[in-house]
């Protein structure tokens, strides 16, 4: 089901801009009238036009306020819209998805945030900027329909003008964002590297990677700068030009020096009240034009989210394997993008535990990373249960040991406790002892409350392997994933955990890669990949 959110219609704020225009058109009725009124001297009929025209211009000021505050609260919902139905997708993995983390962060918060001024000030601007100049020619026709037939006329040029700059704009706001996204995703992996940086000495390449990102960073920005000023400018001369064209006319008009037969004769009232309204015509266009920046960045950014969210929702709903699935890799081809893995084609029973083995380079990772959603097959297919299980639905059902195991600042326990955050204080010794912790656990004596932060500091690698195992026992899943899980580690340690790995593994689906012929040789079956 799609859980993008419901497009804003903003219309409340464009009353508001509309109340705006209304206001103006009574304001230079009354200040028209009150320049009429002054030869003749009526102090009375003067007072009411001076009050007249106070009242509208703070009404007008008051519509103003009304069209900016509602417009921030529109815009305020349709963030938060789009953060329900973003923040989700940040929390799960997609497919084939090769984003860097740091890009995704990004789309989700800053994209979010350049939806602002979008909802906030250009879509009211929008629906104002195509009824009030109607509504501001038809109040000036009964003074001087020539003039309101000149504004009306200089609409055509204005508006292309505003289409073949935004064309350009929408453009060139598009690869800013994706420039951005880039620059985002670089320096947030980049930090996370950053030891494995200092300690390789790349510090001076990563520094060229990303001052190179943020100079393209900076070069999208300028583009787009100078293409909304360049709209800027067309729309600007265009309204002066219109609005010199109606101050041309009136004033001939009243000099009676046009140089054809003009279709009325205007009075001094009548050519202000014109002459006022003509900056007032193109007034909501000029703001539309103003906001149109916003526009470019607005649908740019509904573009990223829009992916973003859509690829959320369409991941199948998760639900628990009923049982041990088999599996079956049909030609199935890995495709990293810069290299490609396979094809490969082998069967995984049910409930029995079965051993990938290859040299370093073949594969064997890849295949456990496609059935997690990690890696993308290009070619094949991978079936659960022949297909009655959808392959999205296997992450977060999986018992699941990496060759790097990711530990977290925090306790023993809280770090086992990320299989399973629910799992009781005594469900997690339990399982650390069954994994072969209890020694360590004993011979510290801080038992499950031990310190470890990130690095896993003090941990030997049996040690951290092991932890990595007591999370698969605490997930208690049917179908277990495990990669190299005993890699790097002493001949006794590794058969220490081959019998665990045995013992604990029967009647599940064990799918394990390794290149270590003990281990393979507790499994039940073996896949050779050459």
């Amino acid at each position: 089901m799609n859980n993008l959110p419901k497009a804003v219609k903003n219309r409340k704020a464009a009353l508001f801009w509309l109340a705006d225009a209304a206001c103006a058109i009574g304001g230079a009725a009354f200040l028209s009238l009150a320049v009429s009124i002054i030869p003749q001297g009526d102090i009375g009929f003067l007072s009411l036009a001076v009050i007249g025209l106070c009242t509208l211009y703070a009404a007008r000021a008051l519509m103003q306020a009304g069209a900016a505050v509602v417009g921030q609260y529109d815009a305020d919902g349709a963030r938060a819209g789009w953060r329900r139905a973003c923040y989700p997708a940040l929390l799960s993995a997609v497919p084939g998805d090769r984003r860097m983390l740091g890009e995704a962060v990004a789309d989700a918060v800053d994209r979010i945030e350049d939806l602002d001024g979008y909802h906030a000030r250009f879509l009211p601007l929008r629906l104002a900027a195509v009824a009030a100049p109607l509504m501001i020619a038809l109040a000036a026709a009964p003074a001087s329909p020539v003039a309101a037939a000149i504004l009306l006329g200089t609409l055509l040029p204005f508006g292309l003008g505003m289409a073949l700059a935004g064309t350009a704009a929408s453009r060139a706001a598009r690869r800013q964002l994706e420039a951005l996204g880039r620059l985002s995703g670089l320096f947030v992996d980049r930090v996370r590297a950053l030891p494995v940086i200092v300690g390789f000495g790349a510090q001076d390449r990563v520094s060229r990677q990303l001052e190179q990102a943020t100079r393209e960073v900076a070069d999208r920005t300028l583009g787009v700068l100078r293409v909304a000023f360049l709209s800027g400018a067309v729309m600007e001369f265009f309204a002066a030009l219109s609005v010199a064209l109606v101050a041309v006319y009136c004033g001939f008009n009243l000099l009676d020096l046009l140089p054809f037969p003009a279709p009325e004769r205007l009075t001094l009232g009548q050519a202000l009240y014109v002459l006022l309204l003509a900056p007032e015509f193109y007034l909501p266009m000029r703001r539309l034009a103003a906001a149109y920046h916003e526009k470019q960045v607005g649908e740019a950014a509904l573009e990223r989210l829009a992916a973003m969210g859509q690829a959320g929702a369409s991941a199948p709903a998760s639900s628990p394997l009923p049982r041990p699935p088999a599996l079956r890799f049909e030609a199935v081809v890995v495709d990293h993008g810069e290299a490609r893995v396979g094809p490969f084609s082998f069967d995984v029973p049910a409930g029995r535990m079965t051993a990938i083995r290859a040299p370093s380079g073949m594969g064997k990772s890849s295949l456990l990373h496609a059935l997690l959603g990690l890696a993308r097959p290009g070619e094949g297919r991978i079936m659960v249960e022949d297909g009655a299980v959808a392959l999205a639905a296997l992450p977060g059902h999986v018992g699941w040991a990496g060759q790097a195991v990711a530990l977290v600042p925090g306790t023993l326990a809280d770090n086992i406790r990320l299989a399973r955050p629910d799992a009781s204080d005594a469900e997690v010794e339990a399982v650390a002892r069954r994994a072969g912790l209890g020694p360590m656990i004993d011979a510290r004596g801080q038992g499950l409350t031990l310190r470890l932060d990130h690095r896993g500091s003090g941990l030997s690698g049996g040690e951290r392997r092991r932890i990595a195992i007591a999370r698969v026992l605490l997930k208690d899943a049917p179908l277990w994933l495990l990669d190299e899980p005993t890699a790097d580690l002493d001949a006794a340690s590794a058969a220490d955990i081959g019998a665990i790995l045995r013992a604990e593994g029967r009647g599940r689906t064990v799918l394990l890669a390794t290149h270590s012929e003990a281990l393979a040789a507790l499994a039940d079956h073996q896949v050779v990949l050459t």
